[in-house]
């Protein structure tokens, strides 16, 4: 298969599964507000997140391997059994480890406060959150910490488009479950034994093709070595430092914000965050197939083609999401009172707020890339350390005092000082290795970024002049993108034609 063809498809199971995302979550959200309470539904979201941060350390140690499959390539196969199979006798430890943190939690009666113990006053919801927190973990156990290691170490040999698709499968599954159970009256309780036991079912089918595809590219069974085990666990305790800390601005505000706002706080501030995550979903189906590509032309010194992927990944910013962003800041209102059943005010401030984080995030996606596919771990702990500090610090101080609009600000504060340091992470490591940054792409990507943020700022400060500040903004957004694509070099500009006039949608309707 070619890397266009790679690209494609891994793409299409990437923005498949955003959709069916998106269709759960927007009939999550008022179908758990028409059976649940408010609370009972800040609560669900509440055991989420925290199954979410207790699975760090697992993630932070697969991250770390996925990059170490990736440098040590196709051609050395012993050696990437070896640390796969170590990887996966670890991963069963961190996940026993998670099991006992859970237990530990039932047991010292702690976790109500993970749950906004101000306005969680049923002793039985607390007793129910405990034990669907206790199936994630022995889920996370069974489906996800062996698998991920297995879909990381095939990454290489070009699988990631049909690992992609898996992961579809299992994400249409576990959503489909609670939205069954929910619908046919079930509590928190049921609904979370109903969606354990569909991600069980769905292991069975997803760990025999693995085990096929493992014998086709001969990755053998062998030995796990404790000792190169633990070394690249003890490597990677940067990269669940970095992870754990970047949770303080992704999943980590929603556990701050259950004790300071409550459960109730909680569910607005999720429910208001849905469309922001929905963009950096979208922002991911381009990011994630491409590393692979980007990481080979790193390490072989080929500007031309790093630029192609650097190009791409600006150009959704620029001609996609920040014009999308406007438009949604113009539209949403009236949907957001009818998808929540008017249980849940609208904010418009605090939705731009959380929009413009995305598309900051978006403008340092290539910076990133680089410091992560290189695994340099220090600056990457040391960015998220100092971002964390920023989201957390603003979430304690302004929370009190300006609502769940402080953890909003919080993020977008976070989010500008991590892509000033990844930004300059990643210019010195290129100029090191005889790349260098493309200085005139990225400011035009951050011109959009700043187009869409007056737009937004505009119309709350003048709803009567919406229509005409959405025009307006649409007419420079445009123009940025067309000045965007004119200062791409060749290269990128074919490849993303090859892309386009790849996609099955385009064949059928200009066929060669």
């Amino acid at each position: 298969m070619s890397t266009a063809s790679r690209l494609i498809s891994g793409s299409a199971a990437s923005w498949v599964q955003i959709g069916v995302t998106v269709l759960s979550q927007m009939a999550l959200v008022p179908l758990y507000l028409s059976h649940w309470s408010v609370v009972t539904f800040g609560v669900w979201i509440a055991v989420q997140t925290l199954g979410s941060v207790i699975s760090i350390l697992d993630l932070g140690h697969q991250e770390f391997l996925a990059y170490e499959f990736l440098k040590i390539g196709t051609t050395r196969r012993p050696a990437l059994s070896k640390h796969l199979w170590s990887g996966i006798s670890i991963g069963i430890l961190l996940s026993l480890v998670q099991l006992l943190i859970i237990t530990a939690l039932l047991v010292t009666g702690a976790l109500p406060y993970f749950l906004g113990k101000t306005d969680v006053a049923s002793p039985g919801l607390i007793r129910d959150a405990g034990i669907v927190l206790l199936l994630q973990g022995i889920t996370w156990l069974v489906c996800t910490s062996v698998s991920g290691l297995f879909f990381r170490a095939l990454a290489p040999f070009g699988h990631y488009p049909r690992m992609a698709w898996w992961g579809l499968a299992y994400s249409v599954a576990c959503s489909v479950a609670p939205v069954s159970a929910v619908l046919l009256g079930a509590g928190l309780l049921t609904t979370g034994v109903v969606t354990a036991v569909t991600g069980l079912i769905i292991a069975l089918p997803l760990y025999l093709d693995l085990s096929r595809l493992l014998r086709q590219e001969q990755i053998p069974f062998t030995r796990p070595s404790l000792r190169l085990g633990f070394k690249n666990f003890t490597r990677s305790l940067a990269i669940t430092g970095r992870v754990l800390l970047e949770n303080a601005r992704q999943q980590g505000v929603r556990l701050l914000l259950a004790p300071l706002a409550g459960a109730a706080g909680l569910a607005a501030f999720s429910t208001m965050r849905t469309g922001a995550n929905v963009a950096l979903q979208g922002l991911n189906t381009v990011v994630n197939p491409m590393m692979p590509e980007l990481m080979r032309f790193l390490h072989q010194r080929d500007q031309a083609r790093s630029e192609v992927a650097f190009g791409t990944i600006w150009f959704v910013l620029v001609a996609v999401m920040a014009p999308a962003t406007v438009v949604f800041q113009a539209v949403v209102e009236p949907l957001y009172g009818l998808w929540t059943r008017g249980k849940v005010p609208f904010d418009p401030l605090l939705f731009a707020t959380l929009s413009l984080s995305v598309l900051v995030y978006a403008v340092v996606q290539p910076a990133m890339a680089v410091v992560r596919g290189n695994n340099l771990l220090r600056p990457q702990l040391l960015l998220s350390a100092t971002a964390a500090a920023v989201v957390v610090g603003g979430i304690v101080v302004l929370v009190p005092s300006t609502g769940i609009l402080g953890g909003g600000l919080a993020l977008l504060a976070a989010e500008v000082v991590a892509t000033f340091g990844y930004r300059v992470v990643a210019g010195q490591w290129l100029r090191t290795n005889g790349l260098y940054w493309p200085t005139r792409p990225f400011r035009i990507a951050v011109t959009s970024v700043w187009v869409a943020a007056l737009a937004m700022g505009a119309m709350i400060v003048l709803p009567q002049l919406k229509w005409l500040i959405v025009s307006s903004a649409l007419v420079l957004l445009l123009g940025n993108a067309w000045r965007y694509w004119q200062v791409l070099p060749t290269l990128a500009t074919e490849h993303t034609l090859r892309l386009v006039s790849a996609l099955p949608l385009v064949k059928r309707l200009f066929p060669a």
